[in-house]
């Protein structure tokens, strides 16, 4: 069904890195979650009527709410294709991490809602009555509810939206809390027993922690995170694969949606490549990078030393005292400068995040005192970095 579905109403659907066809997707998520909430409000709200049962109309209103939740992905979606701006120049790509912030808030609610209703049950414990018809239809709603968790996540995953992976989360909450209500109803006709209160308990935690993580993954773009290891080596490797680059260091990559990127590197060349050679292959980089990967690059140019053997010498004479010291600590943009009475190396240093400002002294002086140990005419002037790599 899913395939048939992407297939009659996203053209182009392969396509997924582009952001028209993202919008489709989107919208095709969002229809099919609007449509199949409604049929289920539709339905119970009915059945509700002429069974008379205020639990069957409760939950029909409840798929009303989530028709809602598909309304949301529906705008986020639609507002983050709109195109860059006088106002915003990096697009709206950020409207869908919006979008999923507000479905996770709704889900926080269902969880708030449902732990509300269960610890009134623990303190006023009541079975459950026992109906066919009631058992029926919230069986009906599960399977609806569970094909439209895994369609939405399905296409969550294909083309990484946020807001779709909210969107299953919210109707996997609503499959775990009807899917208690349906055992509840059943220990309730064999036992005898009113747990649904505490099951109902159960179910609100994990729907709470639901709503959390999606509420923490969709902030992480937000705030700005570190670079995920495979797009830091998608990049680096294509970076360095050119003639006459050394190097490259200190990527950042800023997220402004799930296809509006911009990454600013270092790059390193040979500090004896005239500076029109050096700045032909760096335009000829940024604009392979804009076309093969979607990414608007900018780089920055770092003379190195390649051919002076003393500074080469010196440069990994330091590199290994550091990894002596502290092996996951790496240099960039070693220089040397040959004074009358002493020899100055500047370098940057990149440490680990979990250092702090003691640790890092303490660090500095290690291995300015390890370096002079090797000769006392070595001074380092050493400038602290972190790493903006995922761990």
């Amino acid at each position: 069904m899913t395939r048939l579905l992407v297939k009659l109403f996203v053209k182009d659907y392969e396509k997924t890195e582009m952001c028209k066809v993202r919008t489709a997707y989107g919208v095709l998520t969002s229809i099919v979650g609007i449509i199949c909430n409604l049929i289920l409000f539709g339905t119970k709200l009915g059945i509700g009527l002429i069974i008379n049962s205020i639990s069957v109309m409760a939950d029909a209103f409840n798929n009303l709410s989530d028709a809602a939740s598909s309304v949301i992905g529906l705008v986020g979606v639609k507002l983050a294709e709109r195109p860059a701006d006088k106002e915003h120049p990096f697009g709206h790509g950020r409207f869908e991490y919006i979008a999923a912030i507000a479905v996770a808030f709704l889900i926080l609610q269902v969880g708030y809602s449902c732990f509300k209703s269960a610890f009134t049950k623990i303190l006023h414990p009541e079975t459950v009555g026992f109906n066919w018809i009631l058992v029926g239809i919230l069986c009906l709603s599960v399977l609806v509810k569970v094909w439209l968790s895994i369609f939405n996540k399905t296409l969550g995953k294909r083309i990484n939206s946020s807001v779709m992976k909210a969107t299953s989360a919210d109707a996997f909450g609503d499959v775990l809390i009807t899917s208690v209500t349906i055992i509840s109803i059943i220990i309730g006709k064999v036992t005898g027993l009113a747990i649904d209160g505490w099951m109902g308990i159960v179910v609100s935690i994990f729907v709470f922690m639901a709503g959390i993580n999606i509420a923490k993954e969709t902030l992480k773009p937000l705030l700005g995170e570190a670079v995920d290891r495979e797009v830091y080596n998608r990049i680096t490797d294509k970076v360095n694969s050119y003639t006459g680059i050394v190097g490259s260091h200190d990527l950042i990559v800023h997220n402004y949606g799930p296809t509006h990127t911009m990454a600013t590197i270092h790059a390193e060349v040979s500090n004896d490549v005239k500076l029109e050679e050096a700045h032909e292959t760096i335009d000829l980089i940024e604009r392979d990078v804009l076309r093969d990967m979607g990414i608007f690059l900018v780089i920055h140019i770092d003379p190195v030393e390649v051919n002076d053997a003393k500074v080469l010498e010196n440069r990994n004479m330091v590199i290994e005292v550091i990894k002596e010291i502290e092996p996951k600590a790496t240099i960039h943009d070693f220089r040397m400068v040959n004074c009358e009475n002493q020899i100055n190396f500047f370098f940057d240093l990149v440490v680990p995040y979990s250092y702090d400002e003691k640790k890092e002294q303490e660090l500095l002086m290690r291995i300015i005192e390890s370096i002079q140990k090797l000769d006392e005419k070595f001074e380092s002037v050493i400038t602290i970095e972190n790493s903006y790599i995922a761990d």
